[in-house]
């Protein structure tokens, strides 16, 4: 038993409307149940309780026990004063206020149906499982809850993300273009090198890249040096020795100091290697200036995928990896690619900078990731199992968001698709 069960209960009302008696035997009338209460306090506010004859107004508070009114040290706490109705599973002892009044307690344990017990124990108990508890009947759930559910699903994503961007924000110190240059140095770094990238953007003064990026070969010399890809021995490639010169004089005309670790290129796909993606970041800088205000302006998809047409300089036509010729061919950033940019950096960027700046951005952030591609991956590729699929990145993004944040943790009463399921009665 969880305490969720006796928020879901109350609710959506799935005890008896008459003849209910608090536990000393007084009549008991729930006129108002009160609204869930997101914040601190008492689980209901505004309740309309008639007690003994009574009308009381006020709030609500549950437990399993009512011994838990004292573990949580809500006798101390003022939030707590206006509670007129204690609801608990097990009561197992008396509750008083500061003024050594007792509140009246309603148990639920006699009072909840075993139809609907025997659901709610199935579902949290659930075995033999191959993904999430519900799997067994969650494509019983119509679209129109899964579509209201999804964009929720999808903003509190946005909103976490938004919280980590503006952490960022102060740390740069209200650079919004340092951010966005943070932002962008994780994706290119991929999962491999994502951490490690984003670590070096934040050590590396965006003023040097500002500075730099109107000279690719400057610019291209500072990534490549201060990512630590010019430790190459025993090549002699004039492309390389020119970088490695160049970053000498930049390290000393800047004070750049060199960071311990090299990226990663084991167990990568060659397209994903770090020396490429240096370079095509290089050359998205170098190709736009004040990037992060072009961004903004931006509305429609098509104009997003024409700035990140991007490519690699000249030299990594023919290489991978410093000093080994490659069979040629142009390494652009491929339209998957770019999707990703935009569902993990681009979006959430420019709507954290919405909400920073108190403007709303939701329906342009609906129109955009509707139309783009749902990413694959084992989270969306188990769900799709199941008979729920992705069309988008909206339900694709939503998807993660549900599994990461309620799936894994059994929050089944918080979810839109549990609580249908629930309410439902149905046997999982």
């Amino acid at each position: 038993m969880r305490e969720d069960f006796l928020h879901f209960v109350w609710q959506y009302k799935k005890i008896p409307f008459t003849h209910l008696n608090t536990e000393h035997g007084e009549t008991l009338e729930i006129v108002e149940y009160g609204f869930p209460n997101l914040g601190e306090g008492p689980d209901f506010l505004n309740a309309r309780i008639s007690i003994g004859g009574q009308l009381w107004a006020g709030n609500v508070e549950m437990h399993l026990k009512s011994s838990d009114w004292y573990a949580h040290h809500h006798e101390t706490d003022i939030n707590y004063d206006n509670v007129v109705l204690h609801v608990v599973w097990e009561d197992d002892i008396a509750v008083f206020r500061k003024d050594q009044s007792q509140i009246p307690t309603l148990v639920l344990k006699n009072l909840i149906s075993e139809k609907l017990l025997l659901s709610y124990q199935k579902l949290m108990n659930a075995t033999k499982t191959k993904f999430i508890n519900c799997e067994k009947v969650i494509d019983s759930v119509p679209s129109i809850i899964w579509t209201s559910w999804e964009e929720r699903l999808y903003f509190e994503r946005l909103e976490q993300k938004a919280s980590q961007i503006e952490k960022l924000l102060t740390y740069s110190k209200h650079d919004w273009e340092a951010v966005l240059f943070a932002l962008l140095s994780k994706n290119f770094g991929t999962k491999t090198n994502g951490p490690q990238f984003l670590d070096n953007a934040l050590k590396l003064d965006f003023s040097k890249v500002r500075k730099t990026s109107s000279n690719l070969h400057q610019l291209e010399s500072l990534l490549f040096g201060y990512f630590g890809l010019l430790g190459v021995e025993n090549c002699h490639d004039q492309y390389f020795l020119g970088l490695k010169k160049e970053y000498a004089y930049l390290k000393q005309k800047y004070d750049l100091r060199s960071l311990e670790g090299k990226p990663a290129f084991f167990g990568m796909r060659p397209m994903n290697f770090p020396t490429l993606r240096i370079s095509q970041l290089a050359n998205l800088y170098y190709n736009n200036s004040a990037l992060f205000q072009r961004l903004l302006e931006i509305k429609s998809l098509g104009e997003f995928y024409k700035i990140f047409q991007i490519t690699t300089s000249p030299y990594w036509e023919n290489h991978f990896t410093f000093g080994k010729l490659s069979k040629p061919s142009k390494k652009r950033l491929s339209k998957s690619f770019i999707d990703l940019l935009l569902i993990n950096t681009i979006i959430p960027l420019k709507f954290s900078y919405a909400r920073v700046m108190g403007k709303t951005w939701d329906d342009e952030v609906l129109a955009l990731i509707s139309n783009i591609k749902g990413e694959t991956n084992s989270i969306v590729t188990g769900f799709h199992t199941f008979g729920i699929s992705s069309k988008n990145a909206l339900e694709s993004q939503s998807k993660i968001q549900l599994y990461n944040t309620y799936c894994t943790s059994k929050r089944c009463l918080d979810c839109a698709v549990g609580v249908r399921l629930l309410n439902r009665n149905v046997y999982f």
